[in-house]
């Protein structure tokens, strides 16, 4: 399909568990298949961070945009995980969740939302930061010279992100929410071909979407090797705190890339794109057709309150 025949759309979305996030400009929807067979869906108005100019600043944007995201996502995935297990007959909340509800009553599923971005972000920079530069720091009194540590470093951030999803995508709930993520992509690419967005037409498609977040991480991973050959070894910590105050920076430029990959089909976008479209074999797995139905009843309910401002 060439260029010209492309109808992009600025709607994506995010796999849950047995369910599907999608996300306009100001319009989030989140189906979820329940227990009995049923979808549920939940409208929620987003907060558009275009609204303040300094979030609409290249480079900037992509840090407003990323934790933008990681607020909205780990919202509905906490959503799906509590409605799906509220469905089962067995469930009961555990002693921790009675504990923070009885003593924070409402806003306990924010601070909990907190919580959970500060864990992931902690637990991601444990394990593809700080392990890797003190792992690759012992070999400094064996190689002394710093573009080979950082290459060094870099390999072992890429095999150690690699193992990570290799042995998540085992567990069989994970499968799912990865086959979620492959209807999510088939719909929108359904929709941006210009084909009615159908169970039957949607499944013909690619789980495989340039506009990712697997893409969007791997970037992440990519341009922080090359940017942070340039910083020294002699203090690790020095090195480690130094990577962190760039991670902004990182994260911007990623933005940047994806927002131009997601619409441009120019050979050097694609040649920079593809090892992330690698890696979304890994988190994409082919759905069932009840998957995607729940995918495009999420995409067609915020496409809905979009009207023509896609």
């Amino acid at each position: 399909m060439s260029d010209k025949n492309v109808k992009y759309t600025s709607i994506g979305g995010q796999a849950l568990i047995e369910g599907v996030m999608m996300r306009g400009k100001e319009d989030i929807a989140i189906a979820v298949r329940k227990q009995d067979g049923s979808i549920v869906v939940k409208m929620e108005k987003g907060s558009p961070i275009e609204k303040w100019k300094i979030a609409r600043t290249p480079i900037l944007r992509g840090v407003f945009n990323l934790v933008a995201s990681m607020m909205v996502g780990i919202k509905a995935l906490t959503y799906s995980a509590e409605f799906y297990a509220e469905t089962d007959e067995n469930y009961e909340q555990s002693k921790f969740e009675k504990f923070m509800y009885s003593k924070l009553g409402k806003h306990a599923d924010d601070i909990m939302m907190g919580f959970s971005i500060l864990t992931a972000f902690a637990f991601a920079l444990v394990l593809f930061g700080i392990v890797p530069t003190f792992s690759v720091g012992l070999l400094k009194g064996v190689i002394s010279n710093q573009i080979i540590l950082s290459a060094i470093e870099g390999v072992l951030k890429i095999v150690v992100f690699v193992a990570y999803i290799v042995i998540i995508s085992q567990m069989k709930d994970i499968k799912r929410v990865f086959q979620y993520h492959g209807a999510e992509h088939k719909t929108i690419h359904c929709f941006e071909s210009g084909e009615e967005v159908t169970v039957e037409n949607a499944r013909k498609f690619t789980t495989l979407h340039p506009r990712c977040g697997t893409s969007f991480i791997f970037l992440v991973l990519m341009i922080s090797i090359i940017l942070f050959t340039f910083i020294g070894w002699s203090n690790l910590m020095i090195r480690i705190l130094t990577k962190i105050i760039l991670l902004p920076l990182v994260a911007g430029l990623s933005y940047e890339f994806i927002k131009i990959a997601g619409k441009s089909q120019a050979g050097w976008v694609k040649v920079i794109n593809q090892p992330g479209l690698w890696m979304q074999k890994l988190t994409t797995k082919e759905p069932d057709d009840q998957q995607l139905e729940v995918a495009i009843v999420a995409f067609k309910s915020v496409l809905e309150r979009m009207g023509s401002d896609l």
